[in-house]
């Protein structure tokens, strides 16, 4: 947990770097470039791990497991061009906030294998004040 906090924390610094690399190559050509500097380091790292073997199942799963990508270069993408008109903050945010209410459903619904978790009056308290904390750094 503690490991996913501290990748969060710097995850705030992807979309105002983005918008700087934005800034000298457009908006589209950053984040193109960002995905192949990220798909040649983690290339490098696949490698010397000794996991390339498993590449070759790649195609052996269902489609919607390779939709990974391009949720990504959507994030990436819409981040990029948020972050000129809501701030880094308001991109974290937002981000967090649309996470955790689609997770909520999500785990609600037991989608792709997960295991049902209902909706709770906590939890959707929670979905809420994050709505709200998200007004509050945005506005």
């Amino acid at each position: 947990m503690l490991l996913t906090a501290v990748v969060g924390g710097v995850l705030a610094l992807q979309a105002p770097i983005n918008a700087g690399l934005g800034r000298a190559t457009g908006q589209l050509p950053a984040a193109l470039v960002s995905f192949i500097v990220g798909t040649l380091l983690l290339a490098v790292i696949v490698a010397l791990s000794g996991d390339v073997g498993g590449l070759g199942s790649t195609f052996a799963v269902r489609w919607y497991y390779l939709a990974g990508g391009v949720l990504g270069a959507a994030y990436v993408t819409v981040a990029l061009i948020a972050v000129r008109s809501i701030g880094a903050g308001g991109v974290a945010a937002a981000t967090i906030t649309g996470q955790l209410a689609a997770a909520v459903v999500i785990d609600q619904l037991g989608i792709l294998g997960l295991e049902r978790t209902p909706i709770t009056a906590a939890r959707a308290a929670g979905v809420v004040l994050l709505l709200a904390g998200t007004y509050l750094v945005i506005r």
